[in-house]
């Protein structure tokens, strides 16, 4: 096992410290709006095998990426299935990414039911764990809900704010990532738009919404609303691909292209789905690069999506200030 970097003034979280929602966007100690680019790890209870000390150096220090989603499936084999075990998993990759000075979201990934409150005593349970053990820390964000459906904004808004008393109960400090109505797209999927949470926002402070999108699946609509909404709202993009919706199919890079220059010129923080080898185009890593534990640095390793968005965080090296 590789000896974790110790984090120096190169490292974001050594530069630019705990974060905090300034009016419409994230803000560093200082109150320097920044923006984040990283990666998010495919479900632990999966993928954990792409989650170790080297491939975490490798996006530390060769991607030189900003920030990690800890990604904790709720369902599918997740965090039901065994609580101890996938909370201690979500406690040991924070750690991992805290050595090597990343910022982290945990994110309660509730995929299937959409309706968040299915989960409320659970995500109850699980960030007043998490918060208790890591309130001390200057580089978490909390995501609670990763992609509610099926149900409108005043359900999901009645859920974050029975949760979010329950976190700030034992980190009153840490930004708080709130899902958007239909797979956090803000209603776009489900036929609405972000007006519905610009005119009745979770009445909590510190947080962000959030929004996600899959570039050859979610066109002209999409990013017309997240423009729209940037400028109404904090929001920070936890999740995107540059595939269909489902994280498959071919690359539309010209149309991500779009997505990310609007996010650079409204400092919009935005992870990028997957860091894994699954066998979709999605997954940054060639199928079989995790069990025989790399290599993890270059390009070699890499799929057309991976060496994409493995440049697009390169070029953007540590956080910015639009």
């Amino acid at each position: 096992m590789n000896t974790p970097p110790t984090p120096t003034a190169a490292t974001p979280v050594a530069r630019h410290g705990r974060l905090k929602v300034c009016g419409t966007r994230l803000c560093d100690r200082h109150g320097t709006p920044v923006q984040l680019r990283g990666m998010s790890t495919h479900g632990l209870q999966w993928y954990r095998r792409c989650v170790t000390d080297a491939s975490l150096d490798a996006l530390a220090t060769d991607w030189r990426a900003d920030v990690l989603r800890v990604s904790m499936y709720v369902q599918e084999g997740g965090y039901e299935t065994d609580p101890r075990g996938c909370t201690d998993l979500v406690h040991s990759v924070v750690e991992q990414a805290t050595a090597r000075g990343l910022y982290a979201i945990v994110d309660w990934h509730m995929l299937s039911p959409g309706d968040p409150h299915h989960n409320l005593s659970r995500a109850k349970t699980f960030f007043s764990e998490i918060a208790q053990r890591h309130a001390g820390k200057s580089n978490l964000l909390y995501e609670i809900a990763n992609e509610p459906s099926g149900v409108g904004w005043s359900r999901i808004r009645s859920y974050a704010e029975e949760l979010i008393p329950v976190i700030r109960a034992q980190d009153p400090r840490t930004p708080i990532l709130v899902g958007t109505r239909a797979w956090s797209s803000f209603g776009v999927s489900e036929g609405s738009d972000e007006t519905e949470v610009v005119n009745a926002p979770v009445r909590a402070s510190n947080i962000m919404y959030t929004f996600h999108f899959y570039a050859a699946s979610h066109r002209e609509e999409y990013l017309a609303t997240l423009s729209r909404a940037a400028d109404r709202l904090p929001v920070f993009v936890t999740e995107f691909g540059t595939q269909d919706h489902a994280g498959e199919g071919a690359n539309d890079f010209t149309m991500a292209q779009r997505y990310l220059d609007l996010m650079a010129r409204k400092g919009i923080s935005w992870v990028n789905w997957n860091f894994s080898d699954d066998h979709r185009s999605g997954a940054v890593f060639a199928t079989g690069t995790c069990a025989d534990d790399g290599p993890w640095t270059g390009t070699g390793p890499l799929k057309p999506a991976g060496v994409w968005i493995r440049d697009r965080i390169r070029s953007g090296h540590g956080l910015s200030t639009p």
